[in-house]
């Protein structure tokens, strides 16, 4: 649910401008995933823009575990000053509440959303074990329909977004596809890459570099429209499958009850922050696409996506494990 508040800021906030200069304090921006991956090319470069503009000192703190929900939980708990910044993927925020019995956070009643910062695509993806003769998606579900035994997929996680884009494309397909959960990307790639999984789903700035090298080929990409990173795959929605168009964003939140004039000063310094042409080259280099927002905006989004993704986790059947 929206609370009042969320509607109140974002009504507000363009009526603050970016702030001056604080010259003390430290604001920490916490991930829920390790330092080294996607969410430390948006974090570590926002922090250096932000540092003497938003706070004396910005660091990026990662605090690991539970598919992110170890951070929410951190920054839940943090005082509402504006200094302790949620830096998550869509999927915790719209996505677990789903899938879940129970969670320990309440999304939009302990957050308030600041903005989004970047958008992302999946890929579906085949590697060495897959044979060589398998060109498009058509070959591979006509394969897996032969070989259902062989007919698994690879995802960094059980119950992530990436997941469900597998069961949608086995449901639509009106075949069996058997998934197969890894701890993360990085171990899910190297399988993939030494052919002990025949093709995977995985975000798309991981695989693109081996795709331009030939180790892998992807059979198509979740976007809604082709990714300006590999013009030449095809959409899972051109290829006939019309309501599997999956895309996550990247977005930031403070904890409930933080100022309204914090929230509108930090979304102001993100927004600006963005738009710096470096920093744009920097996340093409990742295949990540920038993507910010108004609070008001991003409130929108939020209840959006977590309507669509009730829906297709009811369709499934599906309920996450603690």
């Amino acid at each position: 649910m929206i609370d009042r508040r969320s509607i109140l800021l974002a009504c507000t906030a363009s009526l603050f401008p970016p702030a001056r200069a604080q010259t003390a304090g430290t604001a920490s921006i916490v991930s829920g995933f390790p330092a080294g991956g996607m969410g430390d090319h948006v974090a570590r470069p926002l922090a250096e823009r932000l540092r003497g503009r938003y706070a004396a000192t910005v660091v990026v703190e990662s605090r690991t575990g539970a598919g992110g929900r170890v951070a929410i939980e951190y920054v839940k708990r943090a005082a509402p000053d504006g200094m302790t910044i949620l830096q998550i993927p869509s999927s915790p925020i719209v996505l677990y509440p789903s899938t879940y019995k129970k969670l320990s956070y309440d999304p939009m009643e302990d957050f308030i959303p600041v903005s989004t910062t970047v958008t992302y695509g999946f890929s579906i993806t085949a590697g060495p074990g897959l044979p060589a003769e398998i060109k498009t998606l058509s070959d591979y579900l006509q394969w897996a329909k032969a070989n259902p035994k062989q007919a698994s997929y690879g995802v960094p996680a059980n119950g992530s977004a990436l997941h469900f884009v597998g069961m949608m494309l086995a449901r639509a397909a009106g075949i069996d596809l058997t998934s197969v959960a890894y701890r993360g990307g990085a171990p899910l790639l190297a399988d993939l890459l030494g052919g002990q999984i025949p093709i995977a789903i995985n975000v798309l700035g991981e695989v693109e570099p081996h795709i331009k090298s030939g180790k892998l080929r992807s059979l198509a990409v979740t976007t809604p429209q082709r990714s300006p990173f590999l013009p030449s795959v095809p959409t899972l929605v051109e290829l006939g499958f019309k309501d599997i168009a999956v895309q996550e964003w990247l977005g930031w939140f403070v904890p409930a009850k933080t100022p309204t004039d914090t929230v509108a000063r930090l979304n102001a310094l993100v927004r600006e922050s963005m738009q710096a042409p470096e920093l744009g080259v920097s996340l093409a280099r990742n295949c990540l696409q920038p993507l910010t927002q108004s609070p008001e905006e991003f409130v929108q989004l939020v209840r959006r996506d977590h309507a669509r993704w009730a829906g297709i986790v009811k369709a499934t059947g599906f309920t996450a494990e603690d």
